[in-house]
């Protein structure tokens, strides 16, 4: 049954287009990194470049972040058989011609409010909002963002926490493999993982993960 419904997406809106999302500072890049290496096309303009708090790279296309208000998004169809980053404040804006499949990453959001404020502090820039309010908000969007991709008919979702991923990249990597019709290089895949790059441990880091 699952497969005949994936051909009928296919069918209707031709081949998928592998988004890789989440919230800000919850392991993206690390995911689109591990795609490249398993030998995925990456959908990036490389305009942002690495930097301390992604030495590895961002794996970004600068056109993704007008998706809410361009009311032209044909570029999209370019990248069916691609991967590209959306984060998940933006994955209600990607047009309904397409057919996608979504590898959603999680983490707790203790951590990613600690990465957010390292990485303003960093740049010198003011933190807008205060930490309880910021996990709040994040907690009510994960809320909505779930039951939007429950609800959209052109969506396919596997979800992924970002600590299981640095724990056993290897099983993870699996994950993904099967999720997207078994041809990519797992080994490769899991070789990318640094674990070094995890910097904002929280304890109990299920506590504010959305289950």
């Amino acid at each position: 049954m699952k497969i005949a419904k994936q051909f009928l997406k296919k069918f209707r809106y031709g081949k998928e287009i592998i988004v890789v999302s989440g919230l800000p500072r919850s392991g993206t890049s690390m995911l689109m990194n591990m795609l490249a290496s398993g030998g995925m096309e990456v959908v990036s303009d490389r305009v942002r470049e690495s930097d301390p708090d992604n030495p590895k790279g961002y794996f970004e296309d600068e056109r993704v972040k007008d998706l809410e208000k361009d009311p032209d998004k044909s570029w999209l169809r370019a990248a069916r058989g691609r991967t590209i980053k959306v984060i998940s404040h933006l994955l209600k804006d990607l047009p309904d011609e397409n057919y996608y499949k979504v590898i959603l990453l999680r983490r707790n959001l203790e951590e990613i409010v600690a990465s957010q404020n390292k990485m303003l502090d960093r740049r010198g820039e003011p933190n807008p909002i205060g930490d309880d309010k910021a996990i709040e908000a994040y907690r009510n969007h994960l809320i909505n963002t779930k039951v939007f991709l429950r609800r959209a008919p052109n969506f396919e979702v596997l979800e992924l926490q970002y600590t299981q991923v640095i724990q056993d990249p290897f099983e993870s990597a699996r994950k993904v493999n099967e999720f997207l019709g078994g041809l990519l290089d797992v080994g490769a895949m899991a070789s990318v993982v640094d674990s070094a790059l995890y910097r904002n441990r929280k304890e109990k880091s299920q506590r504010l993960s959305l289950s």
